[in-house]
């Protein structure tokens, strides 16, 4: 099982949703965890979860990656997130078992490489999450997500315009992938804003868990 940081609900509550949140390339839960800081005040009853990515990355000697970046070849890049598919399907299984929670009540959350992790994990569960949130991610493996998916969570991608990264055009094309695959989708556009998330960014993902998760 993937090694993983929690926040626990404020004030001895009882978690009635989680959010599980997933790091992209080179970072770890200890450091993406952040993010549920960040959210946290808003959403109580709300545990956060983030879990390490399964392999060390290739740059960086205290990240993670979900899989490998120096070939970012469409097939070469499938073939990893297919590799990690099971080890993020198994974590979200663990949580389920030993939180008591519905898979309705868990919301994934993603950056970068873990937005593309969920986009391919997600609609390929069942029963459905209640949603993912994706922040300057991609989808990858589009062409078959028609016949593979088999649940429809709400989705929300937030991307930045000036990102240096992954380009802010793969939102506009993730969101035309997702809904040839019959998914709903939002989107927005964070003005001026790189590879990371921002004030407007992080309260329209704030917003949109609160919604899905009915805190």
């Amino acid at each position: 099982m993937l090694n993983d940081v929690s926040l626990e609900p404020q004030d001895g509550q009882k978690a009635l949703h989680a959010v599980i949140i997933v790091h992209g390339l080179g970072d770890s839960a200890a450091g993406i965890i952040g993010l549920g800081e960040a959210m946290r005040p808003t959403m109580p009853n709300t545990l956060f979860l983030a879990p390490d990515a399964p392999y060390p990355c290739e740059f960086s000697p205290f990240g993670f990656q979900w899989f490998p970046a120096r070939d970012w070849t469409p097939a070469v890049v499938l073939a990893g997130v297919k590799q990690a598919a099971p080890e993020l399907n198994a974590y979200i299984d663990h949580v389920i078992a030993t939180r008591g929670l519905t898979p309705d009540k868990i919301a994934l959350v993603g950056f970068s490489q873990g937005t593309i992790m969920n986009l391919y994990v997600g609609p390929r569960r069942t029963p459905s999450l209640a949603g993912l949130l994706g922040y300057s991610g991609a989808l990858v493996g589009g062409e078959t997500l028609r016949q593979e998916r088999q649940s429809n969570p709400p989705i929300q991608l937030i991307h930045g315009t000036d990102d240096d990264v992954i380009s802010f055009a793969a939102m506009d094309l993730a969101r035309e992938g997702l809904q040839s695959a019959n998914l709903n989708v939002e989107t927005l556009a964070c003005r001026g804003v790189g590879h990371s998330v921002d004030d407007e960014g992080l309260a329209c993902g704030t917003r949109f868990l609160r919604k899905v998760l009915k805190v």
